[in-house]
């Protein structure tokens, strides 16, 4: 059987801040465990980018994903504070295009994912844009809460 392409990749090289975000998802695995525990995330270990990062709970049966928390620089991103909804409840734009397709390859792969975005408004010349790294955790058998960061 060919290997299978992970559709949302991390990329060779991540940024510094994406970086120690991985770093600190990591530090997290105990033992042999393949990806860390759900209630050892504690955002307050990561408070240099707390602005940036987001909490979604993962419900199994009907997949579907909840904003549990955003951080202070999404809530402006979004005009809004969308914590406690579900996605699929929402229209989601930018920083959140393809965040359901992102979940949903996380919680399949059990592995970290990655999606980058650039676009040019058209009022502007230069790109602008955003990347999101997704990192699941475990918990009551399952992938239960992803960690993830919006810069």
């Amino acid at each position: 059987m060919p290997a299978l392409i992970q559709p949302f990749p991390l990329p060779r090289k991540l940024p510094k801040k994406f970086a120690n975000v991985l770093r600190y998802w990591k530090t997290l695995i105990r033992a042999e465990n393949p990806i860390p525990f759900s209630d050892d995330v504690n955002l307050s270990q990561l408070s240099d980018l707390s602005g940036d990062l987001l909490l979604i709970d993962v419900f199994a049966k009907h997949q579907r994903f909840r904003f549990n928390h955003l951080g202070e620089h999404l809530i402006r991103q979004l005009n809004s504070s969308i914590t406690g909804q579900f996605a699929d409840e929402l229209e989601l734009h930018s920083p959140l295009d393809f965040l359901i397709s992102q979940s949903s390859a996380t919680v399949e792969a059990r592995t970290p994912t990655w999606y980058s975005c650039s676009f040019t408004r058209s009022n502007k010349s230069r790109a602008v844009g955003y990347s999101r790294i997704m990192l699941p955790t475990w918990g009551d058998g399952r992938v239960e809460l992803l960690l993830g960061a919006i810069m």
